[in-house]
């Protein structure tokens, strides 16, 4: 099964991540998650999750996992500021590794300018955003793109949780 990188900190949209997290992890898939400090305790948007980071970006490789796995709320935004953060996200994109971003969490691609001619979809406030990267943008619950699977917001989660575990089938 799939080794998938999870990038998240503070205010990430709690159920953008729980929901994929427990189907990924009922199919056999194992979840990492990284953020900048190892075992600090970050908190959803909603407040009604928490989450213990299990490593730190400076210690881990994206060589050493099979996809990426970026949960929206505010936390993509405040990843991208944070070259590491970007590096990672970008090394996944070069090398069509499966990528999966709701809502916001196409942001941290935005900055790795790893968008460009590629479909996809997000939350409506950064649709703007996503055709300055030169995407090809749509209203959608589910975009696939090669090996990037985007979907809007939480309503669109069981269409983004099926088409990402299809990815990971596809990719073995």
């Amino acid at each position: 099964m799939s080794h998938i990188a999870v990038v998240l900190t503070d205010l990430f949209e709690d159920v953008e991540y729980t929901k994929p997290a427990e189907d990924f992890k009922s199919a056999g898939h194992r979840l990492t998650t990284i953020e900048k400090e190892s075992g600090k305790s970050v908190t959803g948007k909603q407040g009604t999750e928490r989450v213990t980071v299990d490593v730190a970006i400076d210690d881990v490789k994206p060589e050493d996992f099979d996809a990426l796995f970026i949960p929206g709320g505010f936390s993509p935004d405040q990843l991208r500021a944070d070259e590491r953060f970007v590096s990672f996200a970008r090394h996944f994109m070069d090398e069509n590794k499966p990528v999966f971003a709701i809502c916001h969490g196409p942001q941290l691609l935005i900055t790795a300018k790893a968008l460009e001619g590629r479909h996809v979809t997000g939350a409506i406030h950064i649709r703007t955003d996503l055709e300055y990267a030169k995407a090809n943008v749509h209203d959608e619950e589910v975009v696939v793109c090669h090996n990037l699977v985007t979907s809007r917001k939480p309503d669109d989660l069981p269409a983004f949780t099926e088409a990402s575990l299809n990815a990971l089938k596809q990719s073995v």
